[in-house]
């Protein structure tokens, strides 16, 4: 009874999630407390990727419905210059492949042009005819909206950068978020 969108809650109450375009799928933030690492504590993207793969079913769950996984640090090369991508997944229900990078700390502009490259190999090299685009998500600690909203065009479909958090907020947190 919190919610300000009562018809759209009856809605999903009534047809569950409904997913229809790529960000049908994102959230923001994921919540991934159940790798069990501390909030503050200095880990490498490395070890959060180790996590996340020993705790796959439950980082399934966390994305959503319709994911399977396909790769871990998937390796593409472009005139002998290397380069991987951290976590690729297929959704079989928006029928596309989505590509992962995990960022410790603030993300750069760099990042998204990176998963750009990423998502364009993917379309133009893996993708079949009948299967949707590509969608990649940057999963980073903290993010600038304002970074985000100038570096990805306007009609961006298949970026995203989605904040992860290593705890669920508190309950003070939540109260002032949906306040």
């Amino acid at each position: 009874a919190l919610s300000r969108d009562k018809e759209g809650v009856l809605k999903l109450s009534q047809q569950g999630q409904i997913i229809e375009k790529p960000k049908d799928i994102i959230k923001d933030p994921y919540i991934l407390e159940f790798l069990g690492l501390p909030e503050l504590h200095q880990y490498s993207e490395t070890e959060l990727e180790a996590e996340i793969i020993s705790k796959l079913e439950h980082f399934l769950l966390e994305l959503g419905h319709g994911f399977t996984f396909v790769a871990r640090q998937e390796r593409i090369t472009f005139d002998d210059k290397h380069f991987r991508i951290d976590l690729v997944f297929y959704n079989r229900i928006l029928k596309c492949f989505v590509l992962i990078d995990l960022k410790i700390g603030e993300l750069k502009h760099q990042d998204l042009g990176q998963m750009q490259m990423y998502v364009n190999y993917y379309d133009r090299e893996m993708r079949l005819e009948d299967e949707n685009k590509t969608i990649g998500i940057v999963l980073c600690q903290n993010k600038s909206d304002l970074v985000v909203e100038y570096t990805l065009p306007e009609n961006n479909e298949q970026i995203f950068a989605s904040k992860y958090k290593t705890v669920l907020p508190s309950k003070e947190d939540l109260i002032k978020l949906i306040s």
